[in-house]
Order: structure tokens, then sequence, then C-alpha cells
């Protein structure tokens, strides 16, 4: 199964592997830079290609996930009452963690998705995005300035550290 996947990657022009990698939870493009602009996977893309790639793939996911949480939430409450509690348990923990967001709204929407630390990022900000009742056509813009923001942390520090090491 491992070497399939790879093999289908291989075939994969390496921007739209970059395009893909950004697309994974927790991966996205914190992942997906490092990997574009890394010698040791053959010629490294030019950064802003590598920018631009990994930024399209982080934010094609957020659609689905701010548009589709809310209505597979209730249907699921509606119908389970494990997930009922399971989203109630959610959304609590979510409140509790998420105070930049609570407290600065689109602001600190763009500020948790910016800081490209494990378990911030796209995915998990539509996800507060969604909790804490940021509507759809002010969260996609703000995730996606965060997803920019992290984007130029993670290409510059890649750079440094490939510019440092020789690469």
């Amino acid at each position: 199964m491992t070497e399939d996947i790879a093999q289908w990657f291989a075939m994969l022009p390496k921007e739209w592997v970059v395009f893909v990698i950004a697309m994974l939870p927790i991966v996205e493009l914190r992942g997906a830079i490092p990997w574009a602009l890394s010698p040791a996977m053959g010629p490294p893309l030019h950064w802003t290609v590598a920018f631009g790639m990994a930024w399209l793939g982080n934010m094609v996911p957020l659609i689905p996930i701010l548009l589709g949480l809310g209505p597979a939430s209730d249907w699921l409450r509606r119908r389970s009452r494990l997930m009922d509690r399971f989203f109630t348990w959610l959304f609590v923990r979510t409140r509790r963690r998420g105070k930049v967001i609570d407290r600065y709204g689109a602001l600190g929407l763009i500020l948790f998705v910016a800081i490209p630390l494990p378990v911030t990022g796209g995915w998990t900000g539509s996800a507060a995005a969604f909790v804490f009742g940021i509507p759809f056509r002010k969260a996609l813009p703000c995730a996606g300035i965060g997803v920019a923001i992290a984007g130029c942390i993670v290409t510059l520090a890649t750079m440094g550290v490939f510019a440092v090491i020789g690469l």
C-alpha cells in the first residue's frame, strides 16, 4: 500500500505533490513547503511556486469544512446520543482552548491559524470558526490570511535552515 502511494506521487509533477501534501490534516502547508524546498526530493521548487501551491492546497479542504461541519454535526447529533455527547465535549473543549478566537473573533482566527505549530492551522481553525460562530464569509478570508502568514514563516524558516546547513 505504501509503495503504491509512493509510486502514485512519483508520477505527479512536484508542484501537484506539494498541493496534495498541503491538503492533508496536521501536515498542511507546514510540511508541504519544507518538502518542496528540499533538494533531497529532486530539484527543489522555487520558493514562490512552493508557497503558492502549498497555500492553494491548504485552502481547498477549508471550504467543505466550513460549509459542512454544521450540517454534519447537526445530522449526527440527531441520530446518536453518543455523537451528541461527543460534539458537546468537542465544542466545550474547543471553546476552552480557543481563548484567542473567543476574545478577538476574526482577528483571533487569523492569529490562531498563522501560528505554525501542531494543532493550529487551517483545518483546526476552520473547526474553531464553526464552534465560535464565525460565518463562512468571514472565516474563509481570515483562514486564508492566517495560512498565508504561516506560509511566509515556514518558507523563511525553511530557506534559512537550508542555507545554514548548506543545502
